[in-house]
Formats: structure tokens, C-alpha cells, sequence
């Protein structure tokens, strides 16, 4: 697999200016979302690890609910075997995924903040790029890597929204567990996509429930605040 030279790590990342505010998406979504929510939402800083089949619908699915502020975190380009269940189109062939999804995600909300690093996560980096946001998506492909990414956002104290199992078509219901209050785990927990093919209906189904999990823990956390 192509990966991008770690020329964009935590200490260099690249960062995206954000744009005045007053976006169409954001008049849009007013109709349909109170102000104290959009605003606690784009408060918070979200990071996402990975920027896959799971990790780029992530994005794309939270900057239409609202988030404007995302760590992006990947070292691989585009490739052809990404476009049948990632958000990206055939002229981001050969891009560095963080610079791809920046510009499309962008394209929709130009009051985004998206800082990028394209230095590949390690034992000996995770801890610092963790720092660098609030809340983290797990989306990376390997058992241990996530292993790995899920407890250090635990030692830091970190909610993460972690990936378990959504290849193939049919198949096991994809769920969504809550395993202590810092960790959920979204998916069937059985078909890992290194067995099963990484088809777009399953991938973007647990991409949607894992945005819809982080909204929930934002915007439950807030009505909760509202009622004490």
C-alpha cells in the first residue's frame, strides 16, 4: 500500500483556516438542530484516526451534522481499490487521503478546522497526537493498531467511538456497545474486513452509527448539563 512521506506530524501539522461563519449547511441545519446544540457540537475537537472506508464517511457524516474542528489523521494516498466505499472520486487518485478529504469536506462547510497529520501512528507518537483533541474515531485496519489507539485514549481519558466487524453484505446486525462510559464499540464484531469484502453498504452503515454515536454522547451531554 502506497503511504505518504511523514512529512505532517503532530509537531508539523498542516492546518486548514476556517472561513467566516454563516455557512449555507449551517443556516440549513438550523432548521432542524437548536443553536446550543450546533454550538456545543463545534466546540469540540474530534479526532479521527484513519481515513478509510470508516473514517472518511465519519467526517463527512459529522461535518454535515455541524463539527467544524477535526484532526485527520492518515499516511496513505488514494488509491482505486478506496473509491468503492470512501469519500473520494477518481481525480484524488494518487492525493494524500488528509489533503482529498480536507478539500471535499471543505467544499460543504468552508468554516471547517481541519489539522492534518500524515505521520503514520505509533506507540511512540499516539500519545502525543491523542492530546491534540477531545473526543476520538478508531478507524484504522490492523487488530493491533486499534488495540493500541483504544487504550492510550483510555490512559488519557479520552471518549473513543472504536470499530468492530462490517465486511461482506448480509450478515450479522451491526450494534452499537457501550462498554464503560469512554468507550463504544460499533459493529457485528465478527466479520473483520480483512476476511470479508469492504462493500460500501455495510462500511457506511457503521460509519453512521458511530457519528450518530458521537452526536449522542455531545448532545445527550448537554441536555443532561441543561437539567441539572
Amino acid at each position: 500500500m502506497s503511504t505518504v512521506p511523514e512529512r505532517l506530524g503532530p509537531e508539523t501539522s498542516g492546518q486548514v483556516n476556517a472561513a467566516p461563519q454563516g455557512s449555507e449547511l449551517e443556516e440549513g441545519l438550523l432548521r432542524y438542530v437548536r443553536r446550543a446544540q450546533l454550538d456545543a457540537l463545534r466546540a469540540v475537537r474530534i479526532g479521527i484516526a484513519g481515513l478509510g472506508g470508516i473514517g472518511s464517511n465519519v467526517a463527512m457524516l459529522l461535518v454535515r451534522s455541524g463539527a467544524t474542528q477535526l484532526l485527520l489523521a492518515d499516511c496513505d494516498v488514494v488509491e482505486k481499490s478506496n473509491l468503492n466505499r470512501q469519500c473520494y472520486v477518481p481525480a484524488d487518485l494518487g492525493l494524500p487521503k488528509t489533503e482529498a478529504l480536507v478539500r471535499h469536506l471543505k467544499t460543504l462547510e468552508p468554516a471547517l478546522v481541519a489539522q492534518m497529520s500524515a505521520r503514520r501512528i505509533t506507540r511512540d507518537s499516539v500519545q502525543e497526537l491523542l492530546a491534540q483533541a477531545d473526543i476520538w474515531v478508531e478507524a484504522l485496519d490492523g487488530a493491533e493498531d486499534k488495540k493500541m489507539l483504544v487504550e492510550a485514549c483510555l490512559f488519557q481519558g479520552k471518549f473513543c467511538i472504536a470499530c468492530s466487524g462490517m465486511g461482506g453484505y448480509g450478515g450479522p446486525a451491526l450494534q452499537v456497545r457501550h462498554l464503560g462510559s469512554r468507550l463504544t464499540v460499533v459493529g457485528d464484531c465478527t466479520r473483520d474486513v480483512a476476511d470479508f469484502a469492504p462493500l460500501a453498504p455495510r462500511v457506511t452503515a457503521c460509519a453512521a452509527l458511530m457519528a450518530d454515536a458521537l452526536l449522542a454522547h455531545v448532545w445527550q451531554g448537554l441536555e443532561r448539563g441543561a437539567d441539572n
